[in-house]
């Protein structure tokens, strides 16, 4: 375990967690493109079928060999794969790394008949290590137990659907959403107590994940200048991908640190 946990800390330490070589666009609107390779840890999580491989969920990745992700994204008897330094699904850019994953460990308390309880969160552990690049970088995980102030800036990023029922984008997408804390979240006419505070709350206006974003992080920048990611995407409302007081839904990384090194250590 000691070795497993040393390797990560010379991957996050060498490799600079959180510290995109590129800089992402400093100007947002909802549904805007991301400047390429701007979110070095975000990855596309897909599925075999029909003998061909489909997204269908985001992710981070935590460590060279390891991607976090949701629980909901994880379904019995899939074959998966995931995609590093993906852009633009459509188009072969070149830099893609497509790795198998070699086994996932779900959160033992997620239950998928009850989203609202929480622990919506998957380890993927893929066959082999992702090269390390100026295109694919490790995202960081927040200081155990920390929280966000509300309105803290964070962005969401994914290739999830435009708007309630559209197209899912092919380019990768980014979002300003500012962090609700939880005791604006769990206000009666927002999402009361359907929010635990083992989970975080993020936008809430014209600007929200959607179908296809699940499992992606939620990027929120330190004092330190390195992009923390402190939220899976979980759910957003059934009533619209946007609606007003409902902001998107996270589990809040930073309540799981303890979970996430430990089972990649024993894994």
């Amino acid at each position: 375990m000691t070795y497993v946990l040393s390797t990560l800390l010379f991957f996050s330490t060498a490799y600079g967690c959180g510290v995109p070589t590129y800089s992402p666009n400093a100007r947002v609107v909802n549904g805007e493109d991301v400047r390429p390779y701007s979110w070095p840890w975000q990855i596309s999580l897909q599925y075999l079928s029909g003998g061909a491989y489909h997204h269908t969920c985001g992710g981070t990745l935590v460590a060279a060999n390891w991607i976090l992700t949701a629980g909901h994204c994880v379904s019995s008897g899939r074959t998966y794969r995931v995609v590093v330094a993906e852009h633009n699904r459509d188009i072969v850019e070149g830099p893609e790394q497509r790795i198998a994953v070699s086994s996932i460990v779900v959160h033992p308390q997620w239950n998928p008949n009850c989203p609202s309880c929480g622990n919506d969160l998957a380890l993927m552990k893929l066959s082999k290590s992702a090269v390390l690049n100026d295109k694919v970088k490790l995202g960081c995980l927040p200081p155990a137990g920390q929280l966000l102030a509300n309105k803290y800036p964070c962005y969401i990023t994914g290739w999830g659907r435009l708007y309630t029922g559209g197209p899912s984008a092919a380019t990768l997408q980014q979002a300003l959403l500012p962090a609700v804390d939880h005791a604006h979240c769990t206000q009666r006419d927002w999402w009361g107590s359907t929010v635990k505070t083992t989970m975080v709350c993020a936008g809430g206006d014209v600007k929200s994940g959607c179908n296809g974003d699940s499992g992606g992080p939620l990027n929120c920048k330190g004092s330190d200048g390195r992009w923390y990611v402190h939220g899976v995407t979980s759910f957003v409302s059934s009533s619209g991908c946007n609606a007003l007081k409902k902001p998107t839904v996270f589990s809040r990384v930073s309540n799981y640190v303890s979970w996430i090194k430990s089972t990649i250590a024993k894994n």
